[in-house]
């Protein structure tokens, strides 16, 4: 774990006030202790990631909580589907077969209703 000012002297990018304005903002969520917040490896990667938006990407701060949110759904949806592999693989080679043929067909649905809906077939 991490004080405020390790981070700063890791990661010379950022100042001590961006860091304290990225927590305050939700940007961050370290862990509060009694000598005040702690980042673990995590809050680090994302406060790099910040860095980026803001620093080489030039990103708006009103954009910076919309791009986060969505990295963090898609890290979440990302997590979900590796549990449900995890579960699929955990069935016999018979329900993952069904499981298989019936997301194929699944697919192919979808793609016939998306070229119907835009004139092509």
């Amino acid at each position: 774990m991490l004080t405020e000012r390790d981070v700063v002297a890791r990661i010379e990018r950022v100042e001590l006030r961006e860091l304290r304005l990225w927590v305050r903002e939700g940007w961050v969520r370290p862990a509060e202790t009694r000598g005040g917040p702690v980042f673990d490896d995590l809050d680090v990667a994302r406060i790099r990631l910040v860095c980026d938006l803001r620093k080489e990407m030039a990103l708006p701060v009103d954009a910076v909580p919309v791009v986060l949110s969505l990295l963090d759904q898609l890290h979440g949806l990302r997590r979900d589907l590796r549990d449900l592999a995890g579960a699929v693989d955990a069935q016999s080679a018979e329900v993952r077969q069904a499981i298989v043929s019936a997301y194929k067909a699944s697919k192919q649905d979808g793609e016939q209703n998306a070229n119907q809906g835009s004139g092509t077939s």
